[in-house]
């Protein structure tokens, strides 16, 4: 467990460029609180010990404001960026080397038992306040947008925006990039744009979108 707990501080130095010092981050950061608590209450969960895990997991939300249930297994690298809010579901798999930001919730959409919750894959970005709900795979790479809520799966090196999440091919990225949301497409104005390209006498309508 220790060689992941050492993943996990090292992403936070890679993503977070106000983590100035091992003491800092190991005695401040409520987000490596959370995930630390995790690594502790996973394992005795897939023993099968009762109450202990569950106890750990409301400790981690009552002390850090994040909620992951003890079923959700979680890769190595995982770091939560200001993680005020932040839900995981039981069913939850996250790959390697993922960030999330604060309000993110990887939950349900019902009360069916089973696989409830999504799959990430490695490297994938999830905006704050989005929300990815369902039994759905995110795949490597992805960045999903501020807000955005996705319902549907979404292919490797893709990004999402808007609600319901729309999905943007992009790029194959290297596992450092992040989301910059200030270069993030609007599929709406787009469409919008495309639309009144056809018709003939919106010169003044276009200048106002624009």
């Amino acid at each position: 467990m220790w060689s992941v707990v050492k993943r996990d501080l090292a992403a936070v130095f890679e993503r977070d460029p106000a983590a100035t010092g091992l003491i800092e981050v190991v005695l401040t950061y409520s987000g490596f609180h959370a995930v630390l608590l995790h690594r502790v209450s996973h394992p005795l969960w897939r023993l099968g010990i009762p109450l202990v895990p569950r106890l750990l997991s409301q400790l981690g939300r009552l002390l850090t404001g994040v909620e992951i249930h003890p079923g959700a297994r979680i890769g190595p690298g995982f770091f939560i960026d200001h993680g005020m809010g932040v839900v995981i579901g039981e069913t939850t798999e996250i790959g390697e080397s993922v960030i999330v930001f604060q309000g993110v919730t990887l939950g349900g959409t019902g009360k069916e038992r089973g696989k409830r919750h999504p799959t990430l894959g490695n490297h994938v970005v999830v905006g704050a306040g989005a929300k990815v709900l369902g039994p759905i795979t995110i795949g490597d790479h992805v960045k999903i947008g501020a807000n955005s809520v996705v319902l549907r799966p979404v292919p490797p090196h893709s990004t999402v925006v808007g609600i319901p999440g729309k999905i943007i091919k992009g790029e194959a990225d290297s596992p450092e990039t992040t989301l910059n949301h200030t270069q993030l497409p609007d599929p709406v104005s787009e469409r919008l744009h495309a639309l009144l390209a056809l018709e003939p006498g919106t010169e003044g309508t276009r200048k106002v979108l624009a």
